[in-house]
């Protein structure tokens, strides 16, 4: 088991949960419909590989290259899902992030990269 990948994985979710209910609540208000449409695309992207994670984090042991997938997990979900949050926010908040706009690619990227490595051990599995 490796425990790092599933607290990362609650944690994912958790903060997914929290901004959800956050968002629908409090910045509907605030934002746009397209702004809160995008939020909930990095809340959903964000709870799906959560749930990887805890998912991998248990089964570890049957998957070789496990950690190399859920750290692909990792950096793609916080890139993916933080540039989207940080994109969505930043003229309520003020600033101007237009200079993140390429972490949503890469951190997407480094998602499929992920699952398709994924997909890879688990042929080897029924091999």
């Amino acid at each position: 088991m490796k425990s790092i990948f599933i607290l990362f994985g609650g944690v994912f979710i958790l903060l997914a949960i929290l901004l959800g209910a956050f968002g629908t609540h409090s910045l509907k208000s605030y934002i746009s419909i397209d702004e809160l449409e995008s939020i909930q695309t990095g809340i959903q992207y964000q709870i799906y590989h959560g749930l990887a994670l805890v998912f991998l984090g248990f089964n570890s042991s049957k998957l070789k290259k496990s950690s190399l997938i859920c750290w692909g997990f990792v950096t793609g979900t916080i890139l993916f899902s933080t540039s989207i949050y940080l994109l969505s926010l930043d003229e309520l908040m003020g600033v101007t992030l237009g200079f993140l706009w390429p972490m949503t690619p890469i951190g997407g990227t480094i998602l499929i990269a992920s699952w398709s490595l994924f997909v890879q051990q688990a042929i080897k599995i029924g091999d």
